[in-house]
Formats: structure tokens, sequence, C-alpha cells
């Protein structure tokens, strides 16, 4: 185990929301690389949005973001939704129907979850309305779990976040839609926070702590179009790491453990299209060729995808995304993962 450490100061979220990528890249060892990484493709995750093609041809839909692109002159190129100026906010809206969830409600849907799994509230935390605004205070006693199930179990547990955006579900660094920083630990929401909360509570040893949070980590999923937004989640949910570790241990922890903490996150925070499960835009019409008999006259002509003509789900010719079975060590393409294969037969 390489202990050598990433040193960016002990302070909660040094950068402020928007991490910027040339401090990832400062760390070497190819964490902003791994951050980019699309695991089905073995290239980078693309841009599949038109947003930044003012900027040049690197910049179009079908390219792949890579590091230079984002850093150095270019640092500032991938901010925040709520950094966005209002016009930006509303293109994308209109375009990619791209409406963020505030973390109150985050909140409340998570909450709903969790009711369902310990048959009980409140669990994590216990909330008030007053005068139309939303509030949450952190439970401070140690969770307790049912006869029948354990922490580990809760920990390991897979849970997905579709069309995750920044993943306010999933690790609650900030309000989505304010921009308000959540620096105080207890009072997260998203799911990887819930687990580690747990981990916290049940582990004594750094190597025990280690161990679990990786299975934390291996259990939260989450897919999205849009690159730039794709990105961000990793971000969030690798800085949301070092929140909980330099929290439980003062000190930030070893490259090493970053650098497979952010490889399981490339791994299940992925770029797709939610409903063909598919690459964006990797579908294509193949083309058939034809010589009439009488003029010799090559003709061509055009087949949609099966997939996209007959809304078949597995008919698709485009690129299907594969994700990591962590218990098997073998890749699975999502869309044979649980009940999808079996919704269709034809």
């Amino acid at each position: 185990m390489d202990r050598r450490q990433i040193k960016i100061g002990y302070k909660r979220m040094p950068f402020g929301i928007d991490i910027k990528e040339d401090e990832i890249k400062s760390w070497g060892h190819e964490i902003l690389e791994i951050l980019l990484l699309d695991r089905t493709t073995g290239e980078n995750i693309i841009w599949a949005t038109d947003d930044y093609a003012s900027m040049g041809g690197d910049y179009t839909f079908s390219q792949h973001i890579t590091p230079k692109l984002i850093t150095g002159e270019h640092k500032d190129v991938i901010q925040p939704r709520v950094a966005k100026n209002e016009e930006e906010r509303k293109q994308r809206a209109r375009k990619m129907a791209e409406v963020f969830t505030p973390s109150w409600l985050c909140n409340d849907m998570n909450n709903g979850v969790d009711e369902r799994w310990f048959n009980r509230k409140p669990v994590f935390n216990v909330v008030t309305t007053e005068k139309g605004k939303h509030f949450w205070t952190p439970t401070t006693e140690k969770v307790e779990f049912p006869e029948d199930k354990t922490w580990q179990e809760y920990v390991s547990m897979g849970v997905i976040e579709i069309t995750c955006g920044e993943a306010p579900f999933l690790a609650s660094r900030y309000d989505t839609v304010t921009g308000e920083p959540i620096t105080d630990l207890k009072k997260r929401i998203g799911w990887i926070d819930r687990k580690l909360r747990i981990v916290n509570e049940n582990t004594t040893t750094r190597e025990d702590w280690l161990y679990w949070a990786k299975m934390a980590f291996k259990g939260t999923l989450g897919y999205e179009w849009q690159g730039d937004n794709l990105l961000l989640a990793r971000e969030n949910l690798l800085m949301s790491f070092f929140d909980y570790y330099e929290d439980r241990f003062r000190e930030e922890p070893a490259i090493d453990d970053v650098k497979e903490i952010a490889e399981i996150i490339s791994w299940n925070i992925f770029q797709m299209d939610g409903l063909k499960f598919v690459i964006p835009c990797s579908c294509h019409p193949k083309v058939l060729e034809t010589r009439d008999i009488i003029s010799g006259e090559v003709i061509r002509q055009e087949i949609e995808c099966e997939g996209c003509k007959k809304g078949l789900i597995h008919k698709h010719n485009g690129i299907y995304v594969k994700t990591m079975d962590w218990e098997t060590g073998k890749t699975i393409r999502f869309d044979q993962i649980n009940g999808l294969a079996k919704k269709e037969k034809l």
C-alpha cells in the first residue's frame, strides 16, 4: 500500500462546490484520466452535447473529453449547473430537460426508501417544514438495524440514481439548485453519505473502515447522458471519500486508496442513454447495397436500427453499456442486469 498522501490541505471543501480539474490533475497517478474513462469503450467519455461547440471541433457532441480540454487555460470549462449563467441553464432545460433536484427533496425520497428498508422512521434525520421551507435534523444515536438485517447488508446494497446529473441523490456535498455547500457531514443526505455514516459507526480500524467504504462505493451507481455532468458526478463522489476519510482519520487518504475509489466510481457512474442502454447516439443506420439487374446501377438503402425503429431495448445496434459485477469481478451489460433482460423476448 502506498501511504503517500495527496496534499490538498485538511479543510472541508477546499475548492468550494466547483472542483477544479487542474487540482485533480496535480495529484498525478492518472486520477483525472480515470475519472474521464468510459469503461465500456475503453476511451474517454464524450461531451454528448454541443453546448461547448463554439470552442472548436474538439468540444462537439461526439468528441471525447480529455484532460487538456478542461485544464490549464480551459480550467473553468466544466462548472456545476448553479455556476452557469441563467441563459445556459434555460437552454439545457429546453434541450435536455435538465432539471436538478433540491437537497430537501432528495432527502425526502431517500428517507422513504430507508423507512421501507428499516421498517421504521426516522432513521437518519427528522424532517420539519417552516413557512414553506424544508429542514432536517440528523439523528444523533447510532443507527440500529432490524433483527433480520445487518449493517453490512445496508452498506453493500445496490442503489442507482437514474439520469443523475451531478448526483445529488448519491453525494450531497452541496445543494445542486441553490449552490449552498453542505459542509457538516452529519447533515449530508446522499446514499454514499448514509452508507459512510454506517461505516463510521460500525468500524474501529482504518483497515476495516477502508474495506467497507469501498464496499459502499461498489454498491452506489448512477448514469447520465451529458459528459460534463457525468464528470461532476464522479468528482462529487470522489471528494466525498476525501471528506469522510479526513473527518475520521484527520489526514488525507493514501494515493492507492484514492486511485481505487476513482476506479470504482469510473465503473459505477457511467454515460448512457437511459432509454436504450447504449452510449448516447451510438445507434446508426446500416447501409445495404444492391445492384439493379437491368441497369447495373448500385442502389444504396439505409436501414434504421431495429431497436430504435421498434422500441426494442435489446435490439439496438449501438454500443451497449457495460458495468462491473463486483461479486464476480466480471463485466455485464447493463440491459442484462436483474429483470431488464426478461422484459423483452422478441
